[in-house]
């Protein structure tokens, strides 16, 4: 019989399951339902101003606890994606045209909701020409004109059908954190991210330490897709040499059966097991957990992150 070839980091027992039925959820992946007070006046806050988050069109599940705690990741440049990555379940066509009065409402939305930190993304706009870069930097400056003191971490595409001077954009508008996520190991991009590039993604990130080694750099990935121990820390070892600070590892939750299935669920013991290397490979800051994702937490984990730095750690 011949030999079945899997692409690099695959199991054969953690294939993708042709009928993309999960595994039953664990007691450490559940979460309470969203009711507090903060959590409604946050809401109200974004549906007034009309802006779109990435915490309910991605189904994030710590929405409840952020909400709640005044905290939201504005997600610009409208709910419609170009691209189709299968674990996502933000909507995939053809988006609409630009707001120009959008960065003037994210930047009154943060003042109003008193943030100190604040996170921006955005869907993928490879119909732009500079993929949204410009659009991204309207905001920032914005934000800064608005509220001054609130730091910014940007979350952004890969920019991949962009000249050059789209990233520079953003790298010029000064947000204090750069973010792009890498998503899972390699051997599963073509399943996971089928429009996007691996080094590409890694490329841009060590790209925006070139243009200014004082910004601090965060990436993140999923698991629980189909990865294996090695692979994950061979992204570890990748994005060190990208001289990436900080590292986000979380599960991977499948939005609705038509999406990517869950391999498995990791465990809390495998993912100490994470940070524990990644602290060891050299990362500022490191946030290993089943809950976490690009934007939990990152206002405290930036000051942090910003300290590490300050006492001669990177």
């Amino acid at each position: 019989m011949r030999d079945l070839k899997l692409p690099e980091g695959r199991h054969p027992e953690k294939a993708h399951r042709p009928d993309n039925a999960q595994p039953k959820k664990p007691a450490w992946i559940r979460v309470k339902a969203p009711t507090s007070e903060g959590y409604k006046k946050t809401r109200d806050i974004l549906r007034e101003k009309k802006l779109v988050t990435v915490c309910e069109e991605a189904g994030c599940p710590n929405v409840g606890e952020c909400w709640g705690q005044g905290h939201a990741t504005m997600m610009i440049m409208g709910e419609i994606c170009t691209r189709g990555c299968t674990f996502c379940n933000v909507a995939t066509g053809k988006p609409q045209t630009l707001d120009v009065f959008e960065p003037g409402r994210v930047a009154h939305a943060v003042s109003e909701l008193g943030l100190t930190h604040v996170v921006v993304t955005s869907v993928d706009r490879d119909d732009l020409d500079d993929g949204g870069a410009e659009h991204f930097a309207q905001t920032i400056r914005a934000i800064r004109h608005r509220s001054p003191a609130t730091t910014i971490e940007v979350l952004t595409p890969d920019f991949l059908k962009c000249p050059p001077s789209a990233l520079e954009k953003v790298v010029e508008a000064r947000p204090d954190v750069f973010n792009h996520n890498l998503e899972t190991v390699p051997g599963l991009y073509h399943e996971v991210r089928p429009g996007a590039r691996y080094f590409h993604s890694l490329r841009l990130l060590q790209r925006v330490k070139e243009l200014d080694p004082t910004m601090f750099t965060k990436s993140g990935i999923m698991v629980g897709l189909g990865e294996d121990g090695p692979a994950v820390r061979q992204v570890m070892d990748d994005m060190r040499s990208a001289d990436v600070d900080f590292l986000t590892i979380g599960q991977y939750l499948q939005p609705t059966p038509k999406h990517h299935a869950v391999a498995r669920f990791v465990t809390p013991e495998e993912f100490k097991a994470y940070e524990t290397a990644a602290w060891g490979k050299g990362f500022l800051m490191v946030s290993a957990t089943p809950l976490t994702r690009s934007s939990y937490h990152a206002g405290d984990d930036f000051a942090r992150m910003r300290a590490a730095r300050q006492a001669g750690r990177g």
